[in-house]
Formats: structure tokens, C-alpha cells, sequence
């Protein structure tokens, strides 16, 4: 619902003028290309996302930001990074996991230039190739 919300642009600038500090429905449509029906449409959805919330003063409504939603949907999006955390945590446990059960071949990689010299003239030559 949250997303739904955030996918108006009207909304998303409304939230981000809401960012800077309390506004009323008449500041916020004299910032935006919007009536103040309008404008009060979108706080409707808006408040009910747990977006924004109100303080009644007299005949005006002053609308703030409201966490609660945008914590909502932090949460939501974070369990998705936590999966893949999870997933690639465990892919690197079982590539280790793997290479440690894993039999070593042959001697290992030499040890100085003398051992890979050495290693080089036991290479049988190919066809027209020249000799090193």
C-alpha cells in the first residue's frame, strides 16, 4: 500500500515538501500545481499509508510526516537484502566447504623461478612451435 501511495508523483512531492516541516493543505497547494481538493485527496491516502499524520488547529489541519509507513517499507525492502545476504552467505560457505574436501593434485604451483624452469622443460614441445 505504501508503494502504491509513493507511485503518485503528486504524493511523492507532497511527502517531500512534508520533509522540510508541517504544512497545511492551503501551503501545500500554493507549493504544487494542485487544488486543495486534490491536495486533500492525496493526504487521505497519504494518512491512511501511515505517511503523514494531523494536528487540528481551529479550522486547519496541519499534516507532518509520519515514520510509521516509511519504516513499513524499510523493513519490507531490507528482508529482501537479508535473503540475498543469506543466500550468498551460505553459496561462500559451500564453495569452502567444497575446495577444503577437495583432494590437492600434484605438486602445487612452484616455489621459485629454478621449480618453474624446471617444470618448463618437462612440457613436451608441439608441433611447429619453436623451441623455448
Amino acid at each position: 500500500m505504501v508503494l502504491e501511495a509513493l507511485g503518485d508523483r503528486t504524493r511523492r512531492q507532497i511527502v517531500e515538501t512534508l520533509r522540510h516541516g508541517p504544512s497545511s493543505v492551503r501551503d501545500l497547494a500554493a507549493r504544487l500545481p494542485v487544488s486543495r481538493p486534490a491536495i486533500s485527496q492525496h493526504l487521505t491516502v497519504l494518512r491512511r499509508c501511515h505517511l503523514v499524520t494531523y494536528e487540528e488547529f481551529g479550522t486547519r489541519n496541519v499534516y507532518r510526516l509520519d515514520t510509521t509507513g516509511l519504516e513499513v517499507l524499510r523493513a519490507w525492502t531490507e528482508s529482501f537484502w537479508q535473503a540475498v545476504l543469506d543466500s550468498y552467505a551460505e553459496r561462500v560457505r559451500a564453495d569452502h566447504a567444497g575446495r577444503a574436501a577437495e583432494p590437492r593434485r600434484g605438486p602445487g604451483p612452484p616455489q621459485d623461478a629454478k621449480e618453474l624452469r624446471q617444470g618448463a622443460k618437462e612440457i613436451p614441445q608441439q608441433k611447429g612451435l619453436p623451441d623455448a
